[in-house]
């Protein structure tokens, strides 16, 4: 009987082993200090590219490349002095024009550009590898539910108004929402019609000698989902925050009810990520009170006519602006920049949700011609010893980015005009596509792993991959003579393969991960082990040896199938219901598993059928 593999088999399998090679390559190259320039507002263009280069030059710090990477500007070095260095100039030069900067300490891949255009990349590191920070952030449910109330108190006007409900007046607090009316009869009447449209609240009625009140908050099931919304948004936009910083693979999940967990891995500026994650800032639309003149009179007496509210624009200027919010950020689905056909000025293109394109559509279809103004709203953390006991404060920043006239009843989809240039028309559309924070975060656990002890555990995990895998090698070789050496070359074909698939889908490698590889390792000769051993169990048999290829493999390969999909099923249970560094170890399992499938069987029968196929042989090496 003859062993042997029709020609598009050999293709195949060296195919398979060069785009291996390829997509593993780039994970020989490792990472260059970089330094990575951003704005948190504003788009960085080729001319502040130029200044910065000038600037590193003018101090004599060497760098390898100083690019544009999206919004950002990414610069590498040859040595983390030189990245430290430039961070301090960056820092000292930017800072003191514009705030707004961001400069943040990272490591970039140090791929060449002819494997970078076929888009191989090499994998992540997880924080324990890599370095980098971990965060764990509380989200601010008081506020969140207090927020809620305020939107849902400027509902409730417009509805209470549309029909006609008599009231007197609409207070909203952290907890509920107050309607005063003037009589029994009016507070009952009302009741009737506010809960029938407002289901997911509940009433209840109270009274004063001259007032009659109900009071509105949240059923047990609204508030839950409230909660559940404002902790999903968070983890959006915390998520839109970390692609601005650039990071490679960062970890945001939920962790309890009200708290996430963020790590960002190949981060060395914990105060740069603390800036880009503790910035809970979200944006407001009201209509515009008064004219200039009204503005500066309230500025000078530093009182706002009731109803309304002072702010002040980017350059200073005072605007009134009303009270009764129209919609928040937390609304906005997606904002592009473009130039208006009509007026050929910049505009910019907001997209909102079903719920705030029916309000939006409501409110300008009442106002057309009339002015809005566009809030940026930063509210900001930090601890104080107030009598002695370490309390958390909180300080507000409220800002007009954009006053703009409503040109025509706005629903689902808007333009925003009068903008002076295409960049701040870019600048606006970039922040509005950043996503609000929902409810204010803060940081209530700060833990750093730095990049000597990422090397370290690097190092360790290598060392503990290569003394299996030589290990392994030797047994083989010694124990199945030629045999065996073609199952070492079917395991080195495994590991390339491995790093190639977690490099080609840019999953991320963790110690645990390292565990999963030691173990496929250990595992890979498994099949082969039980295929040489089906082959001895014929040769003592008496069958030829061409007969006892064939009957090994064949025979084999039901037990090697049963062994090997019970222990990727495992894996399956454990990537499911596991977390974080279980999900970690099951990747890799996973992976080496379909990969040593494949080399153990298909390449080990494809090098033996080359020896041995098509040969009268009396004897086997093995």
């Amino acid at each position: 009987m003859v062993n042997r593999y029709a020609p598009w088999r050999y293709i195949l399998l060296i195919l398979i082993i060069a785009i291996g090679a390829i997509y593993a390559t780039p994970n020989l190259y490792g990472e260059d200090p970089a330094l990575q320039i951003t704005h948190r507002v504003n788009l960085i263009d080729e001319g502040e590219l130029s200044n910065i280069k000038s600037m590193l030059q003018s101090e004599n710090i060497d760098y390898r490349s100083a690019e544009l990477d999206g919004n950002n500007v990414l610069v590498r070095f040859e040595s983390e002095d030189a990245q430290l260095k430039a961070a301090t100039l960056m820092r000292d030069a930017l800072f003191a024009s514009d705030r707004r900067y961001g400069i943040a300490l990272n490591l970039a891949p140090a791929t060449p550009d002819w494997l970078t255009s076929l888009n191989a990349l090499p994998m992540y590191l997880g924080l324990d590898l890599r370095g980098g920070v971990h965060f764990l952030m509380e989200v601010d449910m008081e506020s969140a539910i207090e927020k809620a109330l305020n939107r849902a108190s400027g509902e409730l006007r417009s509805f209470m108004r549309e029909e006609k409900l008599r009231y007197k007046a609409v207070q909203s607090s952290k907890q509920s929402i107050s309607v005063r009316f003037t009589s029994a009869e009016a507070r009952d009447a009302a009741r009737l019609v506010l809960e029938e449209e407002f289901r997911d609240y509940q009433f209840e009625d109270s009274s004063d000698d001259r007032s009659w009140f109900i009071q509105i908050s949240f059923n047990p099931t609204a508030l839950e989902e409230e909660r559940r919304a404002a902790i999903e948004q968070n983890i959006s936009t915390l998520k839109n925050r970390v692609n601005e910083l650039g990071v490679a693979e960062p970890v945001i999940q939920r962790q309890g009810d009200e708290r996430v967990v963020v790590q960002l891995p190949g981060v060395q500026d914990t105060v740069r990520a603390k800036e880009i994650l503790g910035a809970t800032a979200t944006l407001e639309f009201r209509l515009v009170h008064g004219s200039y003149t009204d503005w500066r009179a309230a500025e000078a007496s530093g009182n706002a006519p009731i109803g309304t509210r002072l702010y002040s624009e980017s350059n200073g200027d005072p605007v009134l602006l009303k009270r009764s919010v129209i919609v928040t950020g937390d609304q906005i689905v997606g904002a592009a920049s473009g130039i208006d056909q009509q007026s050929g000025t910049p505009d910019v293109t907001i997209t909102m949700n079903a719920k705030g394109a029916d309000r939006m559509a409501r409110i300008t279809r009442e106002n057309i011609g009339k002015p809005m103004g566009v809030v940026f709203i930063e509210d900001k953390f930090e601890f104080r010893e107030v009598d002695g006991v370490k309390q958390r404060i909180k300080t507000t920043e409220s800002q007009v980015i954009n006053v703009a006239t409503i040109r025509d009843q706005l629903s689902k989809r808007f333009h925003i005009t009068g903008l002076d240039s295409t960049r701040e028309a870019r600048d606006l559309a970039l922040l509005l596509r950043a996503g609000a924070l929902r409810a204010p975060m803060v940081i209530v656990e700060e833990r750093t792993v730095g990049p000597s002890l990422g090397q370290e555990n690097i190092d360790r995990g290598f060392l503990s991959v290569m003394v299996g895998f030589v290990l392994v090698l030797v047994f083989m070789a010694v124990y199945y003579k030629v045999f065996g050496l073609v199952a070492n070359l079917a395991l080195s074909l495994n590991l390339v393969l491995m790093v190639a698939i977690l490099s080609i889908f840019q999953a991320t490698l963790t110690l645990p991960g390292i565990a999963g590889i030691v173990l496929t390792v250990g595992m890979a000769v498994d099949a082969n082990v039980l295929i040489f051993e089906r082959i001895r169990e014929e040769l003592r048999i008496g069958n030829t040896p061409q007969a006892a290829i064939f009957a090994g493999y064949e025979k084999a390969f039901g037990t090697i199938a049963d062994a090997n999909i019970t222990t990727f099923i495992a894996a399956i249970v454990l990537f499911g219901f596991g977390t974080g560094p279980i999900q970690g170890f099951a990747v890799t399992l996973m992976i080496g598993i379909a990969s040593s499938m494949f080399t153990a069987i298909f390449g080990t029968r494809a090098v033996i059928n080359l020896i041995y196929g098509r040969k009268q042989v009396t004897r086997l090496a093995i």
